[in-house]
């Protein structure tokens, strides 16, 4: 009986040792995290004020359900890369608290279809449609309203290239460097190219050079006329006339622009006939069944 008492402090005292060592009141913060809430532009308390934090959880779980996400979204089909995608619309997220958040959402979708079964008594059949089905539209539903965002960001990219780029070849002929033009267009509006040209200005801050800088912009874009402006920007310091070319290629992203939308509106004055024709067939078919029906009946009377 000793030995058991014994034994019962030793444990006990162990796991008050752990949990006080975790406590905020039983351990004392680095001095990084006791200046964070007085930074400016932070106020609040810490994040890690608490038993436990949000970035221990994502530490902890987010390489996990990154893994089972990034699965999941493969089966279904979607093969572009989560952190191209979260960059692209400018997501304050990263990848392992996106999909920790998808994951988790997921989760809560199978236990509320779980105690929804159970509660209503449902047949088993009915029961495991449901539990397969719950968490994966919760997870689709995620995942396309992503890729909805990624490609509202894509078309807006496209229609605001020939804009960017007639300011960009004003500013070069004007004999603005290619940094001073970015910087330039950058500032002017508020649209998706300026947020991007921001961000590449950015990343030039960091120690890139402006064509690395820009090439990182297309690749994350995806867009192929971004991708054909930068290839233009890439001209810069080759003794070219700069200012011309990026004109002339604004000239082309204007009349691809102008192409498409002329496509736009002839699909949409095609899809006025539908109506049409559907409203006209359906009379149509009606007085045709009159006849027809009436000589069924004399023929099956005769």
């Amino acid at each position: 009986m000793s030995r058991i008492v014994v034994l019962s402090a030793l444990f006990a005292w162990v796991g008050l040792t752990a949990l006080i060592s975790v406590s905020p009141w039983g351990r004392r913060l680095p001095l990084a995290d006791r200046l964070k809430p007085h930074q400016p532009g932070r106020p609040g308390r810490n994040s890690q004020s608490g038993l436990f934090s949000t970035e221990s959880v994502v530490d902890v779980f987010g390489p996990l359900a990154n893994a089972i996400g990034t699965r999941i979204a493969k089966a279904a089909g979607v093969n572009e890369d989560l952190s191209i995608r979260l960059s692209r619309i400018h997501s304050p997220l990263d990848t392992a608290t996106f999909r920790l958040r998808q994951v988790g959402l997921s989760t809560v979708a199978l236990i509320s279809a779980l105690v929804i079964s159970f509660a209503a008594s449902l047949p088993l059949k009915v029961v495991a449609f449901l539990l397969v089905a719950a968490p994966a539209l919760t997870f689709l539903i995620i995942e396309q309203q992503l890729a909805k965002k990624s490609e509202v960001w894509q078309r807006r990219l496209f229609l605001e290239a020939p804009i960017v780029a007639e300011q960009l070849a004003m500013l070069l002929s004007a004999g603005h460097s290619l940094g001073g033009a970015l910087q330039q267009a950058s500032r002017r509006g508020d649209g998706a190219v300026a947020q991007d040209l921001a961000g590449v200005m950015l990343r030039v801050r960091q120690g890139l050079t402006e064509p690395q800088a820009l090439t990182e912009w297309a690749t994350t874009a995806q867009v192929p006329s971004i991708s054909r402006l930068v290839a233009v920007l890439a001209l810069a310091g080759t003794g070219t006339d700069l200012g011309r070319i990026v004109g002339d290629e604004a000239r082309s992203l204007r009349r691809e622009v102008h192409r498409e939308l002329i496509s736009m509106i002839e699909r949409r004055n095609q899809q006025v006939w539908i109506p049409v024709t559907v409203a006209a067939l359906v009379p149509g078919v009606i007085l045709l069944a009159i006849p027809f029906l009436a000589a069924m009946q004399s023929f099956g009377s005769s």
